[in-house]
């Protein structure tokens, strides 16, 4: 899917860098059949509650936004006001199913933008960076492909495109089950690919005592999910998989897992979530006010171990860009 791959080697004196990743997306039942639709981003009204977050300990966001959440200019207004006050930065996030031209079969594969030919994942990029620039007056150059879906063609197109940054790559998760990407042999650590292009994976990592046995343990537990095999593994502390996000993850986990990977020599973390969160009723994570509560606790514990213990500085993609151009 990369040509082209050189990895990146930050000092190990780089103080840590944060920066926060949000795919902007409408609201929609995730274990359900694709719904052309379902295209309601009224959770949007409820976004500064997580964005008084960020403005408290002067985190600038990166909210990707897909085709729904850039179209409706009544329900995105907070966020355009975020980013003309420049409180955010905007990147593209493609949801093949919502965005024009609606041509495809509606299929769980074609979810993954990089299942489509490479005339229509163009032409729905094109789409939906016009809305984009319609609705923000602004062209964004991060993008992420929706359910992490990169294809083959979609380094030749983002490239056509002018983007700069790419955000798509979540390590360690095999998504071929439904048509998508594996991505086990990849780690968190950022890449450049293609001609100058940027990647900055998704922070995810198999932590436990098994060490160098994780990946084969693991893949092997994966086989076992109908007697739990992950679970038991976690429980054993010898592998457990974990992805630095307030969806499903406790503060224990995300403080194990940045330990975990500050010793392997890693320097940048993101911080992930979908927007629709910040509302009560739209994903499994967010099903009540407690739940609300705790979703939103969560950035603060975070925040105060990262900046605090960490003596950690806050970054964005295109801060992060600059910084290592340097």
């Amino acid at each position: 899917m990369f040509t082209n791959k050189q990895s990146i080697h930050l000092p190990v004196s780089m103080p840590p860098q944060l920066m926060v990743v949000i795919d902007t997306e409408e609201e929609f039942n995730w274990n359900e059949f694709p719904d052309r639709k379902k295209t309601s981003v009224a959770h949007l009204n409820q976004l500064d509650r997580v964005q008084s977050i960020f403005d408290e300990y002067g985190i600038k966001p990166c909210y990707v936004v897909d085709y729904p959440i850039a179209s409706d200019k009544q329900n995105n207004k907070s966020l355009r006001d975020i980013f003309a006050a420049g409180r955010c930065e905007i990147g593209a996030h493609l949801h093949p199913w919502v965005t024009p031209p609606l041509s495809e079969e509606l299929s769980i594969a074609n979810m993954y933008p990089g299942n489509l030919s490479a005339e229509l994942e163009y032409a729905k990029l094109v789409a939906l960076v016009a809305k984009i620039e319609e609705t923000f007056l602004f062209k964004p150059s991060v993008y992420k492909a929706g359910r992490y879906g990169f294809g083959p063609n979609t380094q030749a197109i983002i490239t056509q495109l002018g983007f700069e940054i790419d955000v798509s790559v979540c390590p360690v998760f095999d998504h071929r089950a439904d048509g998508g990407p594996d991505y086990r042999a990849y780690n968190s650590e950022p890449f450049w690919f293609g001609n100058q292009l940027l990647e900055l994976p998704v922070t995810v990592a198999l932590t436990g005592w098994a060490r160098g046995l994780a990946d084969p343990l693991f893949r092997n537990a994966q086989r076992l999910k109908k007697i739990k095999g992950p679970g038991i593994l976690s429980k054993l502390g010898a592998v457990d998989r974990l992805v630095l996000s307030p969806e499903g993850y406790t503060p224990a986990e995300h403080k194990k897992l940045t330990q975990e990977l500050l010793t392997r020599g890693t320097r940048l973390f993101i911080w992930s979530f979908h927007s629709p969160n910040v509302e009560v009723g739209h994903t499994p994570y967010v099903q009540n006010e407690r739940e609300l509560q705790q979703f939103l606790d969560s950035f603060r514990r975070y925040f105060d171990y990262f900046f605090g213990e960490l003596a950690g500085t806050a970054t964005s993609p295109c801060q992060f860009k600059k910084l290592i151009e340097k």
